[in-house]
């Protein structure tokens, strides 16, 4: 399982097909990729690493709060691209990628973790949609966050 955590003033999804739209205020945007072996076990993990990360300024201008310290909403998109193995040719290879049908039921697991253990506001993409990304990264403040 590996995210892109981005932290954010601002970030919207929108999808034309199915009609869908969301959109957060400060908080973390991230891009979710399940790979070929995870299971709930990294679900119940990165749940608590995304919203315990400290990323967020302190009265000293410390990063030194998480999304649950101040209150922050999260936009989480799945992204199977970020399985993507680009070490042979020019042209990605998936084979790392989880099969939908064992991906989206651990996004959503995510997402639920996220809501009922952490008590944090999830909004959310659409799986396997064609979905368009607006964002302002605040800082930049970029991470990878990776569990095998």
């Amino acid at each position: 399982m590996i995210a892109v955590v981005q932290r954010v003033l601002n970030a919207s999804v929108t999808v034309e097909v199915p009609p869908h739209c969301e959109s957060i205020q400060d908080g973390l945007c991230i891009f979710l990729g399940i790979e070929t072996g995870d299971d709930s076990s990294q679900a119940k993990w990165m749940a608590k690493k995304l919203s315990n990360l400290r990323l967020f300024k302190d009265e000293n201008e410390k990063m030194n709060l998480s999304l649950q310290d101040i209150g922050g909403e999260l936009l989480l998109i799945s992204q199977f691209t970020l399985a993507g193995d680009c070490s042979k040719g020019n042209r990605p290879s998936y084979i790392n990628a989880a099969q939908p049908e064992i991906a989206e039921p651990l996004v959503e697991l995510v997402r639920d973790f996220l809501q009922t253990e952490h008590k944090i506001a999830v909004k959310t993409g659409v799986f396997g949609a064609m979905m368009k990304i607006e964002l302002t990264n605040d800082g930049p403040v970029t991470l990878i966050v990776q569990r095998d």
